[in-house]
């Protein structure tokens, strides 16, 4: 495992401010990344960001959001023949791990499809003289199976346990082959709101210790998670030709430098929300069920993106000490007059505190 890049907040400062070539598409604003990623580059770039979400997804509407489903070519070519898009940032893709089980089809043509008419849209509406186009497509640790110790380097072979894992490996080989010039960023679990209060890894939790129930969350599947804030500033590093010497390109792994198990994660939004410590329980994956299937450790080690960048792009999750577990019963324990509350959570664990 390379060793992280070590930076003081003198070189993070002075680092250039980055410039999006515009106007920006954000595709998959449904997801945690996307959504969080629409609403930053929006403020940053009043006026030049597009965010597509599916046809049948009417509650997610608002300035700057358009219906286009990933599936549907010419629907894709329409939007890019009338914004001219010349940055494109690619969130897309049905993550639901159970929904691609039992639908390997749907799966294939929203996470690999949706990407083939992506790049067909690119091509087909690129004009002689234009710029080239800055893509960037955000895949997932979920390639690995997480059999081994975790760390994974780039360079390692991929090989998915789930027919989600399996659909993002093949649209990954789609970007290297079609676009070689993009960069792609594989993330873990970004940590941050979602647009219908339960898509993503902290709401899900969450909602179940609101209404009381029980969450069984599993001591060996290991992730590398990030704050969406230092996610969204990544990306706009990333998108920008600007910022960095030489544009990235190719595969990077984009996780966050504490590897945490999803009981601990869990434990994490139970203390710090100040939720009841009996609900959460824990279990091997290997006690989940068949479907879907559980991956392991799928921690990440990001050295390569550090060392491209010149900087740790990401602070911890959680970022303050206090809410990192030290064992399994950690979540029973109550500092004395801290006990915890939603409001707590949304400061430090949806976004990331000031430093």
């Amino acid at each position: 495992m390379h060793l992280p890049v070590q930076l003081d907040d003198e070189t993070r400062t002075a680092r250039p401010a980055p410039r999006v070539p515009l106007p920006l598409l954000v595709t998959g604003i449904a997801g945690v990344s996307g959504y969080n990623a629409f609403h930053y580059f929006r403020e940053r770039y009043p006026g030049q960001v597009i965010g597509i979400r599916q046809r049948d997804n009417y509650r997610l509407a608002g300035p700057g959001i358009v219906a286009c489903d990933a599936e549907d070519p010419i629907a894709l070519r329409k939007l890019f023949a009338e914004h001219r898009f010349r940055a494109v940032l690619d969130c897309a893709g049905n993550c639901a791990l159970k929904a691609c089980e039992l639908d390997a089809d749907l799966a294939w043509r929203i996470n690999v499809e949706g990407v083939r008419n992506l790049l067909d849209a690119i091509e087909a509406t690129r004009r002689p003289g234009d710029d080239p186009l800055r893509l960037v497509h955000l895949s997932i640790d979920l390639v690995y199976s997480g059999l081994g110790y975790g760390g994974h380097v780039e360079t390692d072979p991929t090989d998915p346990v789930t027919v989600y894992g399996k659909t993002m490996v093949a649209a990954e080989q789609l970007v290297a082959e079609r676009a070689p010039e993009a960069c792609t960023l594989r993330i873990s679990l970004p940590m941050g709101v979602s647009f219908n209060g339960h898509a993503g890894a902290i709401d899900w939790i969450q909602s179940r210790f609101k209404k009381g129930r029980k969450a069984t969350l599993y001591f060996d599947e290991v992730r590398t998670p990030t704050y969406t804030d230092c996610l969204n500033e990544l990306c706009e590093t990333v998108l920008s030709y600007e910022a960095l010497e030489e544009p990235l390109v190719g595969l990077f792994h984009a996780g966050g430098p504490l590897p945490l198990s999803l009981f601990e994660i869990a434990q994490i939004v139970n203390r710090v929300g100040g939720y009841d410590p009996q609900l959460l329980m824990g279990c091997p994956r290997l006690h989940a069920g068949p479907v879907p299937p559980r991956a392991g450790n799928v921690a990440m080690d990001s050295s390569k993106l550090e060392r491209a960048l010149g900087y740790r792009p990401f602070d911890r999750w959680p970022f303050c000490d206090e809410h990192v577990p030290t064992d399994r019963l950690w979540h029973y324990r109550r500092r004395a007059g801290f006990p915890g509350s939603p409001e707590l959570l949304a400061a430090t664990l949806y976004r990331r505190p000031a430093r």
